[in-house]
């Protein structure tokens, strides 16, 4: 593929197919194997799993795996494995995310939550992250093994400490970063490093990657962040508003809390701690005024530019160029 015949994409059209047409093949790959692993002779199971197929929009973080180990030259069996099982561990924490938001729609149809319950989405969560990690040990690398677990362990850990500081109305941008670098992240930065370290790469270009990576995440979880408070729901196709209704402070409100006086403060808490699913609207005015909806786009923006610096180890490639082309991309889009 020559790298001159790759287009531009269009930063505002969010992340989508097109900007993954070049790995077309692999995710295909990686979409059979996915399949097959969770295959199951229950109906009640397969109506679950068949159910997920909404869920499974963006295919993000096997994208990025893959990208990342055709830009890095050299693309084995063990990525479409490896490229399978970070796509189930995501959808296991979209599952219990959804719980734990009590979000209703996600990809424009009910959350498995809404349509079976919370016990039903919790178990089907967890059978998500057990064939997630039987189906890394079948290639009987330890290196795999351990790198996915320990990355799942700091998502899990960054979805605690989230779940843990609900209703922290004094929560700092220190503390949300951290939350945000933990929970979202970290898997995006294991596939990045899981793409180079299975291409062959010196530890020092799979460490470039895995920051790319982190950076890349961060981006992607601010923008996401920020979409909660000011995106469509028609175009999202998720709830909306869950971060406010749960109490979950995220950048621009953390922002706005600390440009305000105490007793301008102490009125925006007394909105935040209320009934009702009021609070985007009446926060909006406030963080659009504050500036602070532009801060936290260009904290993002910033992550982005980061992580396109990253990527100064990898030859010139179409690859490398869409990978270039993807912080902008998830920064601006709209869905």
């Amino acid at each position: 593929m020559n790298p001159a015949l790759v287009q531009e994409p269009d930063a505002r059209a969010g992340v989508s197919a097109d900007l993954f047409a070049a790995i077309a093949p692999d995710l295909e790959r990686a979409e059979e194997i996915f399949s097959a692993a969770l295959h199951s002779p229950q109906p009640a199971v397969t109506r679950l799993l068949d159910h997920l197929a909404h869920y499974r929009g963006k295919r993000l973080r096997p994208a990025l795996l893959l990208l990342t180990a055709r830009a890095c030259g050299n693309i084995t069996p063990a990525h479409h494995v490896l490229a399978a099982v970070v796509e189930m561990i995501h959808t296991a924490t979209l599952v219990h995310d959804d719980v734990l938001d009590t979000a209703t729609v996600r990809r424009h149809v009910p959350t498995v939550n809404a349509r079976w319950g919370n016990q039903a989405s919790i178990l089907l969560g967890d059978y998500l992250f057990t064939h997630a990690f039987h189906l890394t040990s079948t290639l009987d690398d330890p290196r795999a093994c351990r790198l996915i677990g320990e990355a799942t362990n700091r998502v899990c850990a960054g979805e605690l400490s989230q779940v843990c500081e609900r209703g922290n109305l004094d929560l700092s941008e220190d503390d949300y970063f951290r939350i945000i670098d933990a929970k979202t992240a970290e898997l995006t930065s294991c596939c990045c490093m899981l793409g180079a370290l299975y291409s062959g790469l010196p530890a020092i270009d799979v460490d470039c990657l895995a920051r790319y990576g982190r950076a890349l995440g961060i981006a992607f979880q601010i923008a996401d962040d920020v979409l909660d408070l000011v995106g469509d729901e028609d175009a999202t196709g998720k709830s909306l508003g869950t971060d406010l209704d749960q109490q979950k402070l995220t950048l621009p409100v953390i922002h706005l809390l600390n440009q305000l006086s105490r007793d301008e403060k102490d009125r925006l808490k007394s909105v935040l701690m209320g009934s009702g699913n009021h609070k985007r609207t009446k926060l909006l005015p406030q963080l659009e005024a504050s500036g602070a909806l532009d801060y936290a786009r260009r904290r993002a923006e910033g992550h982005a530019a980061q992580a396109q610096s990253e990527l100064r180890c990898l030859p010139a490639s179409p690859f490398k160029l869409i990978l270039d082309h993807l912080p902008r991309r998830v920064v601006h889009r709209r869905a």
